[in-house]
């Protein structure tokens, strides 16, 4: 560089390198939470569980925050569960209100009789919910976010609901069309003007998978104020969803498929302690992977911080827990974060000195 004034130079160095280096979605690493809309169940319901079924009892025993409060805390990542119910009603008579006092009101503005996506655990047995109604917690992300324009990007895992459970209502299957009211719901209340969308990342790749291994995650600066949403589910239900977004061409969701697929670009590992050289290689070829802390209230419950070790130093970007605060439903002092109550940083297998 030919320079006459020094100082300009420097500057125009600094800048020019800080743009080679300019962090990017992929290069970070979040906490957040697992079914994120679940309050906790009444204990006539859990009693009656833990009688029938104990170790599905002590696996439901949690509970989370709102989630704009979970955002205030810090988190960066949320679950939400959806229910297809196009007409309304399907779901508005939980069996397992039967066993509360009489007088419980449950869903005072009958949001269940509304057509749309519900938001819920499991039919009939856990269906305590911040929200009744997919659309209002995309309303309450919106809001929130409106007023924290700068936000780190937030993931947000969809898990579309439609298996059998016994002596429980059976759920509507999620057909290819089914999947595609989630992207309506997201377009219709969060907006698009919020999304990180396959094909921001794709761009004038070939393929998805293809952006993704070159890198072309899009820059934090660029992404903040944003959502990135996946479908987590089975292959056999993504591929219903790829009959509606060939490509996942103008789609809202990236999909949980295995790399080799031109649409793979996320991937869902659940278990960081058997998979982690294996999710280190996939996070430092340019996937962005998601694993868990904890699971099942287990970890909560004998303070074992394996799996929660095993996920930061895996460097998959997302983490989810069910325990971000202590438990307040048993004894515990378990919690997850970076240190001092922080849950974001930069990502340790792709920022290595």
């Amino acid at each position: 560089m030919n320079c006459i004034k020094p100082i300009v130079c420097s500057l125009a160095l600094s800048l020019a390198l800080g743009q080679a280096f300019a962090q990017r979605l992929n290069e970070t690493q979040v906490i957040g939470s697992h079914n994120s809309y679940k309050s906790s169940m009444p204990a006539p319901i859990l009693d009656y569980l833990k009688k029938i079924n104990p170790a599905a009892a002590q696996s439901l025993e949690y509970e989370h925050l709102l989630l704009s409060e979970q955002l205030d805390l810090g988190l960066r990542n949320l679950e939400l569960d959806v229910f297809h119910d196009p007409v309304g009603g399907k779901y508005s008579n939980p069996k397992s209100l039967s066993m509360l006092p009489a007088g419980t009101v449950f869903d005072p503005k009958k949001e269940l009789n509304e057509p749309g996506l519900k938001l819920f655990h499991v039919q009939d047995l856990d269906v305590q919910s911040h929200h009744l109604l997919f659309k209002n917690a995309l309303l309450e992300l919106k809001s929130w976010s409106d007023q924290h324009p700068d936000h780190h990007p937030i993931f947000i895992l969809i898990n579309a609901k439609d298996g059998q459970v016994p002596m429980t209502v059976s759920p509507l299957p999620f057909s290819g069309t089914a999947l595609d009211s989630i992207d309506l719901e997201v377009r219709t209340y969060l907006g698009m003007d919020k999304l990180i969308t396959p094909d921001l990342v794709r761009g004038n790749y070939e393929s998805l998978e293809k952006a993704v291994l070159a890198g072309n995650w899009p820059e934090l600066s660029a992404a903040r104020g944003k959502f990135l949403f996946v479908l987590d589910e089975s292959e056999a239900k993504i591929r219903r969803y790829l009959s509606e977004k060939p490509e996942l061409k103008n789609a809202v969701l990236f999909v949980n498929l295995k790399e080799g697929n031109p649409e793979a670009g996320f991937r869902i590992i659940n278990d960081p302690i058997s998979n982690e050289t294996y999710i280190q290689d996939l996070v430092r070829k340019g996937y962005i992977i998601r694993t868990r802390a904890d699971s099942d209230t287990k970890e909560a419950r004998s303070g074992d911080y394996t799996k929660f070790d095993k996920a930061k130093a895996s460097g998959a970007q997302v983490i989810s827990t069910d325990y971000y605060l202590p438990s307040r439903l048993f004894p515990s002092e378990y919690s997850v974060s970076f240190g001092n109550n922080t849950f974001e940083r930069s990502n340790p297998i792709l920022n290595q000195k």
